[in-house]
């Protein structure tokens, strides 16, 4: 059941500044939005307790750990109901960074980091190319990311 919990513009104001900054101090980001930093403390206690923030996540720059190939994978399965199994295959994969269920060509769209193309052909050929329920793969490898943003709250 959904939850009725509506932000409001603090709550809002809140999510965008964190977004943009996970770790701001609670005095700082009260400072932002004009409110006591117990405050702040609450209202994020409360959008946790809400699953409106799910977890704090650091930007790491993983092509400079080696990582320096990304690539997107459309994966068609041989059917639908295969869905269930080889998401839980994926899992299993370390380089798999997400995936996706989609409309359109493909049923499902990964993103995997490799280190060149060599791993990308072992994680593809032995690993994603293996899981019961694909029937074949498509990849694209991504040469610049030009966006890479939160979605700004209004």
């Amino acid at each position: 059941m959904p939850s009725k919990f509506k932000p409001d513009l603090t709550d809002v104001k809140i999510l965008n500044h964190l977004a943009l900054d996970a770790q701001m101090q609670y005095a700082d980001l009260g400072t932002k939005v004009h409110a006591s930093p117990a405050t702040v403390h609450v209202r994020v206690k409360k959008l946790k307790r809400e699953g409106i923030i799910k977890n704090a996540q650091t930007n790491i720059d993983y092509a400079k750990l080696g990582f320096d190939l990304s690539a997107f994978i459309g994966i068609y399965l041989l059917q639908s109901d295969m869905y269930d199994n080889v998401v839980k295959e994926l899992k299993k994969i370390n380089e798999v960074v997400s995936c996706h269920y989609t409309t359109g060509n493909y049923s499902l769209l990964i993103r995997i980091m490799c280190t060149d193309t060599e791993h990308l052909r072992k994680t593809l050929h032995d690993r994603i190319q293996k899981i019961k329920g694909i029937s074949r793969t498509e990849t694209m490898i991504i040469l610049d990311e030009s966006i890479n943003r939160v979605l700004k709250l209004e």
